[in-house]
């Protein structure tokens, strides 16, 4: 009998300022994709933005999905694939990541891998050579991870953060490329331990649930930040006028080119239309975490 799957990924926030490479909290916008087997490769975009002529062999979720067929020593089978996305390409909201994890999904689904959550976090971690974007995604919530050199991810899962988000938008793209060859290759040592402690206090105020410094040692990074803030379009006046408006704190999400604040729920909205009137050259997007995670429900056919 044929079957038909509904794949939806939650998008991601990386970092949240020092966290860097580690820190990853999935958001409420989504990549969705609806697959079926059928006899040749299909994949096709219902999302604008996204191209509609391509290289099969080329796309980011076909090479996914045979490559973690292949880590199991099974074929993949062809797939015709519908793909919507609510995920900015090369803006630093996870679309990448949340491909890597769909495609991975595709290739458990049709190749029955039946991969554990851990396996999961495992093969797109590797993929995306850190764990931050990736495990979030798998998880949902917010996630603290660090990946050992044989690729295995341990993760501390907080899914209860009572706070919302806003992403700011540019209507640039920035690729991590770019974006990484800005940093330097290594830290003096007292730069470093005041990096690293900035890192030590986001983690534990995040478990802790204490947002005040949550919002402070977001905007204490001194790994990335510094560094990117050169690239990125009205970084500092956004950081200001955020603060001033009630968010908790603002970084960069990911790489960039998009930031993010953390607001309290009852503000959002009226965050929102404030930062519009501000910002108009950005598209500004009231969001919470996902707490889901990647998530499959079969389609009747």
């Amino acid at each position: 009998m044929s079957k038909k799957w509904q794949i939806t990924v939650p998008g991601s926030t990386a970092n949240l300022g020092p966290g860097f490479d580690s820190i990853g909290l999935s958001l409420s916008l989504y990549l969705t994709l609806t697959v079926s087997l059928q006899d040749k490769w299909e994949i096709i975009h219902v999302s604008q933005g996204y191209p509609s002529e391509f290289n099969i062999e080329d796309h980011l979720i076909y090479k996914i999905a045979n490559e973690t067929a292949a880590r199991f020593n099974k074929q993949m089978p062809p797939c015709r694939i519908e793909m919507k996305s609510e995920l900015p390409f090369a803006r630093g909201l996870g679309s990448s990541a949340s491909a890597i994890v769909a495609g991975i999904e595709v290739a458990n689904l049709a190749c029955n891998l039946n991969l554990s959550l851990q396996d999961r976090c495992n093969i797109s971690s590797q993929i995306e050579g850190h764990p931050d974007n990736a495990t979030a995604s798998v998880l949902g919530g917010l996630t603290i991870s660090s990946m050992d050199e044989q690729g295995n991810v341990d993760t501390i899962h907080i899914t209860d953060l009572d706070a919302s988000f806003v992403v700011f938008i540019p209507d640039v793209e920035l690729k991590t490329s770019e974006a990484r060859g800005v940093l330097p290759n290594t830290f003096e040592r007292h730069y470093a331990v005041l990096a690293s402690s900035s890192a030590n206090m986001l983690a534990a105020s995040l478990v802790a649930k204490d947002y005040v410094r949550i919002g402070r040692y977001m905007e204490a990074d001194l790994f990335h930040e510094p560094f990117r803030s050169q690239l990125i379009p009205q970084y500092f006046e956004i950081v200001q006028k955020a603060k001033e408006h009630g968010a908790y704190g603002t970084a960069l999400s990911g790489a960039g080119p998009t930031m993010i604040s953390m607001v309290p729920t009852s503000i959002g909205n009226q965050f929102v239309h404030q930062m519009e009137s501000l910002f108009p050259s950005h598209k500004i997007i009231l969001t919470k975490a996902d707490h889901t995670g990647v998530r499959v429900t079969e389609v009747p056919v």
